[in-house]
């Protein structure tokens, strides 16, 4: 009987080769000998953002709906005149957002150019929005601090159209640029301890400061260098 005795050794022989060989890990030996991986090197990493959003700004007609409190007939401009702009801005929060302003159909190139470069140097502005949620009212308006421009009203002290019933003036951060009387008076007991100048303050105008240059050089005029009273929010095309 050697044909068994032949076959239990070549059984054998096949035991002893399989034992020799390297042992299969289990998925648990597996997951506790591999080496450790963190989430950015198992996966492919998301690229983190090199600064804020882009500067955008959308210009379009203004509809009747848009200023219920702040557009009348009579006013000096139609309807057709005005156009509002949203746009980004930088806020004393140190974060982007987007506002919206009514101005003149003529200046809506001048406004988009200084409040890109105001974005793009970071100058916070505290909210802008239209002068329609304050129901068109002026004081309240600054009182909430906001920047806005389009409001059909007379100038202040006066029975005239303001410029800002042309859509042709802007009122920047109220607040922090109070409307100041020759006396040295304001009428908004937030702003102050903003009527005096020079002032290095976030959102404060200053006298000849890159705010004040750059609506200079589109043909703006500032309220700052007015004899007298003093309207450091204020910047109107062509003065006034």
């Amino acid at each position: 009987m050697k044909r068994p005795a032949a076959l239990m050794a070549l059984i054998l022989a096949a035991v002893a080769a399989c034992s020799a060989e390297e042992p299969v890990a289990s998925p648990t030996q597996a997951a506790t000998t591999a080496p450790s991986q963190s989430p950015a090197q198992s996966e492919t990493a998301t690229p983190s953002p090199t600064g804020p959003p882009a500067f955008t700004s959308k210009v379009r007609e203004v509809k009747r709906d848009d200023v219920p409190y702040s557009w009348r007939p009579g006013c000096p401009v139609p309807l057709s005149g005005l156009r509002l702009i949203t746009l980004t801005y930088w806020g004393f929060d140190d974060k982007a957002h987007t506002g919206e302003l009514i101005v003149n159909k003529s200046v809506t190139d001048d406004i988009v150019t200084v409040f890109k470069q105001l974005y793009g140097w970071k100058w916070p502005i505290k909210r802008m929005e239209l002068v329609d949620v304050f129901k068109g009212d002026d004081f309240d308006s600054i009182d909430a601090n906001n920047t806005s421009a389009f409001n059909c009203r007379a100038a202040t002290g006066s029975s005239n159209w303001s410029n800002h019933a042309y859509g042709l003036a802007i009122d920047i951060n109220p607040q922090q640029n109070p409307y100041v009387t020759a006396g040295g008076s304001v009428a908004h007991d937030n702003a102050e301890d903003f009527k005096t100048r020079p002032l290095d303050e976030p959102g404060v105008i200053n006298g000849r400061d890159r705010v004040v240059k750059a609506f200079e050089k589109v043909g703006w005029e500032w309220g700052g260098y007015w004899s007298g009273t003093k309207d450091y929010q204020h910047f109107s095309k062509g003065g006034g």
